[in-house]
């Protein structure tokens, strides 16, 4: 490949000569978030991406923080990317994609042998369905990170945390008093809520995939989630939903969280927008 100006830069510590490729943002090749986009969100070709170190690593990808930078303005970002290879997938991975089909046969085929071409073409649909599930309730007003860019495996999130990169703590990390904790366990019923009136089940909410910012929750870990009318697992994993949280409030010493009559309310809400 030809040299470039606009690409390159001098590397400070070696020769005159020398130069050293920048990480220029890839915004303008990938996948865009909803609309509006937010103030914060960084469009510019031209700004640069840093990597800051790994928020979170897990069995089927790793989230890394990441600076993007356009002169004195820049934001955080995580950047959630699938392994494409090689990778252990979802435990339950078939019954989560129920109903899900990819439009060619081949990829279809190879997913099912898992080839490492299926591997490959598996890693990209679970990114691309968090994408759009976070897409989708970003602009329905649940409380999820705002899904800032899909370029094959890789998903750029809003950062949840502080300025200086201190991610926001998992709701397991949190001890909560009365108070706080009775209007958490509120929180997340209306993010579940959100996610019935859209017709979805997380399908595997628990105090690990959900963050507390501020006094405020967030849903994260969304690759997996359910539509609760073309899965027919759908009201299971619900079901499943429900119990973990409650379980989890009710330990932490809240009165009342009623497994059968959240579940029955979340039925209700999805139902309803049939």
């Amino acid at each position: 490949m030809p040299y470039d100006p606009s690409l390159y830069d001098r590397d400070r510590g070696s020769s005159d000569d020398a130069y050293v490729q920048l990480p220029y943002s890839t915004y303008a090749q990938a996948t865009h978030g909803p609309d509006p986009v937010p103030d914060w969100v960084i469009t510019d070709h031209n700004a640069l991406d840093t990597e800051l170190g790994v928020l979170k690593t897990g069995k089927e990808a790793d989230v890394h923080l990441v600076r993007r930078a356009l002169g004195d303005v820049e934001s955080l970002l995580a950047a959630k990317r699938y392994r494409s290879t090689d990778h252990r997938l979802f435990h339950r991975d078939a019954g989560y994609q129920e109903g899900r089909r990819s439009r060619r046969s081949r990829d279809q085929r190879a997913v099912a042998r898992g080839t490492g071409y299926g591997r490959e073409v598996a890693a990209g649909t679970w990114a691309a369905a968090e994408f759009r599930a976070l897409a989708e309730l970003w602009g329905d007003g649940v409380p999820v990170p705002y899904p800032v860019q899909l370029l094959g495996t890789e998903l750029l999130l809003e950062f949840v945390g502080e300025d200086d990169g201190t991610a926001a703590p998992r709701l397991a990390q949190c001890r909560p008093e009365p108070t706080e904790l009775a209007d958490l366990f509120d929180q997340c019923v209306q993010a579940m809520h959100g996610l019935a009136r859209a017709g979805y089940a997380h399908g595997d909410l628990s105090a690990y995939n959900l963050l507390v910012h501020r006094g405020r929750l967030v849903l994260i870990d969304l690759p997996q989630v359910v539509d609760l009318v073309i899965n027919p697992q759908g009201a299971s994993y619900l079901e499943r939903d429900c119990r973990n949280v409650c379980t989890w409030f009710a330990a932490r010493g809240l009165d009342g969280p009623d497994l059968d009559h959240l579940f029955g309310d979340l039925m209700a809400t999805a139902v309803a927008r049939w």
